[in-house]
């Protein structure tokens, strides 16, 4: 009988999943409202992406087949915070590692595919205000989304999803490095990924090798996609993700998520072992 009771009162997988998942994306918001300059950086950086690659370089810009190049821009911006998730989740969790914050809460009775999920899910929320903001920005600035809301909606669904995904690679890379200083020197990594790409400048003026590169890193099918859903000037390259820049997006998030967050979980789970 009182196995029985017991039994019931042991909550389900599900429910003990969706609780410490709710856990931990409180606790990675209350780290923003206790470091309101984190906060301020995610939405000021923006704002000084606009300013600077918007009027600064792009007095020099222009686009192939027209177009002004703000325009051509901002859905490279979109990208850029998408793509930006990587690192506050690596440092995060590098710093967890570090501080041995890893160890305790591995030690306690959770989930730990919740415990990771409540962190990616919380920066998704963080990034949702980040992308208005930015959105906000490119309006002032004179983008449009020409192709309607629905067609808009798509382009920031494929956004936050390249964003959760991005941030399943920071938690892996994180948990890998162990350090907050060495996962913070992994920046001058990320960067060039990010830069050879079609965000800011369009890929056919590179030299053939760096332009293959560009055309098949994932950030670019992204920008692709986001300029082809808001109707935004493009000028895309003749390889496949390129063309079909909506399905690549969706294959390349797919690939790495099913790559990234599996490993983070185990390497979460047998860290130190």
């Amino acid at each position: 009988m009182s196995a029985v009771a017991h039994t019931a009162a042991r909550p389900s997988v599900v429910a003990r999943l969706v609780s410490d998942t709710g856990t931990s994306m409180l606790r990675v918001l209350l780290n923003y409202r206790h470091s309101p300059g984190l906060l301020a950086a995610s939405l000021g950086v923006p704002v000084v992406m606009v300013v600077v690659f918007g009027y600064v370089f792009g007095s020099a810009m222009q686009v192939p087949g027209g177009g002004d190049y703000r325009e051509f821009l901002m859905p490279g911006l979109f990208a850029m915070v998408a793509t930006n998730g990587i690192m506050p989740t690596m440092v995060g969790a590098a710093r967890d590692v570090g501080r041995g914050v890893t160890d305790r809460l591995r030690s306690m009775p959770i989930s730990r595919t919740g415990l990771l999920l409540g962190q990616t899910l919380a920066d998704l929320l963080v990034s949702v205000v980040v992308l208005a903001l930015l959105a906000l920005v490119g309006l002032a600035a004179g983008w449009r989304a020409r192709h309607g809301a629905a067609d808009a909606l798509e382009a920031f669904a494929l956004l936050l999803l390249f964003r959760f995904v991005m941030t399943w690679a920071g938690t892996l890379l994180g948990l890998a490095v162990g350090k907050e200083e060495t996962a913070g020197q992994l920046s001058v990594v990320v960067f060039p990924l990010a830069m050879v790409t079609n965000a800011y400048v369009p890929t056919g003026g590179m030299p053939g090798w760096l332009r293959v590169i560009a055309d098949w890193n994932p950030i670019s099918s992204v920008v692709e996609a986001a300029r082809e859903l808001f109707g935004n000037p493009a000028a895309p390259g003749t390889a496949w993700p390129m063309q079909h820049a909506v399905p690549a997006t969706l294959l390349w998030s797919a690939v790495l998520l099913l790559l990234c967050g599996p490993l983070a979980v185990r390497k979460f789970a047998t860290h130190g072992r």
